[in-house]
This record gives structure tokens, sequence and C-alpha cells, in this order.
């Protein structure tokens, strides 16, 4: 798939957008800074001026150590405030409002449907399918309902949220393959680290129509800093900063990002993930066992979704105990699910606990 076909999914009207020009968009070089309307002094509370002139658009050491962390170069990323930006900025640039439709499968993560709503997009659902093991995509329904849906956006959660189930990479090739020219795939991976298959970014140098979401708020435990990274073909990340807003990523988030993207946290994080891999599996096992459990799904993410014969019993059983779960009751399907975050050991062994007591006590 060529560029000039990448770029034939954006909207017509926003392909030769210039969008915004801020202050520091220009290459300009000097000692003395008066273009921006920035305060010549620092803040009390800001000794060291951190905050006190506007930061880079697209850090560029950032973008270095991103790329590097998810085995792309620099020109395929678009760093922004968090997953849900770049959720956003696609919907907004590439669907003619009340025409090209965005493709969800539902349960799934909300934002896809936020965003398609806000932007007067049809939405398509097509809802994972219970294989009586896990919750899955039904990948020929899915090219199907694009096909005649005329999506645009086809979001694929891989590891889905809140199933936890993941989509092999020969299916996501499928679905590109299926909608080359027609539609883009994006792919999000915000649960990448906890899963054991590699990246649908291995995918982009042969399918331009495949774009990737990842993040650092989950395994690398930087939520509050807000940093979402988007995976995708140059011409497309192109277009997609002429649509941002100006100065997405604070300079002190920048640096915390940086700090936590050096070998050595890098090295905590990977026995991070590895401890909540082994964690997820043994609060799997003993979920199954548990009374009042109807069936704990296998995940590859770091949470569990959990069946309960009273959900709601469960919920409060454990809000009472000082633990808080996602409700999960008014999702497709899941009517009777919670979906709870695997924690520390200790946090753990206190969900057993709850639940085991809670029948016990019964």
């Amino acid at each position: 798939m060529s560029a000039d076909t990448v770029l034939s999914l954006v909207r017509d009207d926003l392909r030769a957008f210039a969008g915004y020009s801020s202050a520091r968009s220009s290459a300009l070089v000097g000692d003395v800074w008066l273009n921006a309307n920035e305060s010549a002094w620092s803040n009390p509370a800001d000794a060291q001026g951190i905050a006190r002139r506007y930061p880079e658009p697209q850090p560029q050491a950032l973008r270095t150590q991103l790329a590097a962390l998810y085995g792309c170069s620099a020109d395929q990323l678009l760093i922004g405030r968090g997953s849900d930006e770049a959720i956003d900025l696609l919907v907004r640039a590439l669907c003619q409002p009340g025409r090209d439709a965005v493709l969800v499968t539902p349960p799934v993560f909300g934002m896809y449907a936020v965003c398609a709503r806000l932007q007067n997009a049809p939405l398509l659902e097509v809802p994972l399918r219970d294989s009586g093991d896990a919750l899955v995509a039904d990948i020929d329904a899915i090219i199907a309902a694009a096909l005649s849906g005329n999506a645009k956006l086809v979001f694929l959660c891989t590891p889905s949220n809140p199933a936890g189930s993941s989509i092999a990479l020969n299916d996501i090739e499928r679905v590109a393959q299926a909608l080359e020219g027609r539609a883009l795939v994006v792919v999000d991976e915000a649960y990448g680290e906890y899963a054991d298959q590699a990246s649908a970014a291995t995918l982009l140098s042969r399918y331009n129509n495949v774009a990737v979401l990842r993040t650092l708020s989950k395994a690398h435990a930087l939520a509050a800093a807000r940093i979402g990274t988007l995976i995708a073909a140059p011409t497309l990340i192109q277009v997609l900063r002429r649509c941002q807003a100006p100065y997405p990523v604070p300079a002190p988030c920048t640096a915390l990002a940086l700090a936590a993207l050096d070998s050595d946290a890098l090295a905590v994080t990977d026995a991070r993930v590895a401890q909540v891999k082994a964690e997820r599996d043994r609060l799997y096992q003993a979920l199954q066992q548990a009374p009042g459990v109807l069936r704990a799904y296998p995940s590859h993410g770091n949470y569990l979704l959990v069946r309960f014969d009273d959900a709601q019993a469960a919920f409060d059983a454990l809000l009472a105990a000082g633990v808080v779960v996602r409700d999960q009751r008014a999702a497709p399907q899941l009517h009777d699910a919670l979906r709870i975050t695997i924690g520390s050991p200790e946090q753990n062994d206190r969900v057993l606990q709850v639940l085991t007591a809670r029948r016990a006590a019964a």
C-alpha cells in the first residue's frame, strides 16, 4: 500500500490542512527567546525553570527512546496525551461526519465509541464471540461488516479490555489485507507488554493501513504522566501532527518518561511484568475454584474478567473490604461480570480471602 493510498484514507478537506504553527515548531536558533510571549522569569514553585517555556511539540529524545522500545522508526511515531488523544485524532482526521464508520468489537474499551459519537461517525459493532473458553474477535464478521458498512477505522483491541483475549498476528494481517485501501486497522496494544506475541507494529513494513496504539500508563506505571504513542505510516503521522493541538507533551512528563525508559528502570519494569503474569496465573487458577464464581476467563492483560452467580454481592463484599474492582455488568454480554486488576501478591490474597469468606458466611 503506497503512501498516496494511506493519504486517501484521510478526509478530503484535511489532506492539505496546514494546522497551527506554534512558536516551537520552527528551527530557529537563539539564546534570548522572545517569540512565544512566555514569562522572562520562572515561577517560585519551579526553581529549575522546567515549566517556564513551552515544550517541544514532539520531544525528539523521547521519540528516539520510544522508537527503540517499540521497534519502529521515529518518523512513525506520534506522542500524545495517552492513547485517548490518538484515538480521537484518528476519528476526526479520517471520518467524514455522518458517512465514514468506526468499527468496534464489544465488550471493549469505550473511548472508541465515544470518539465516534463526538464526530458523528456511524458506529459498527461486531460483538466478541464466546468460544466457551474465551471471548474472541470474529475475524470473518469484522471484515464483512467493515466492507458492507463503509468503515474507515477498525479498532482491534489486543489484549482485549476487558475480555483479556488476544488476536493472532495472522488474523490482524487478514483484516489489513481485506481492507487495504478501504480502512485503517488500528491495533490497540495498551496491554501488549503482558502478552506473549509480537507487536502488530511488525506488520507496518507490509501494510500501511495498520496503525498501533501503545502507552506508558500500564506496564510502565506512568498513568498520570499521560504518555501515549501511535505508530503508523509516516505520511499519516504527518497529517495527524497537523491536526494535533499545540504542545501535547508537558516537559515534566517528558522528563519522567525518559527516566522510566533508561536501562535500569526498564529492567525493573520487566521484572514486574513477569510478576504480574505469575500472579495472574495464580489468581486465575484460584478463582476457577472459588465458590460463587461461574467462570474466570484466561487473560493476556494485567486483569481477569470473572463471572459470578451474584456479581452485586461479590462487588459489595470486596468494596466493604476496601477492594475496588471494575463493575462490567452494563457492558454487552457481561451482565454478571467484574474485572479484577492484578495487584501485588498481598492485594490478590485479599481478593481471594474476601470471595472465599463471602460464600462461607452465606
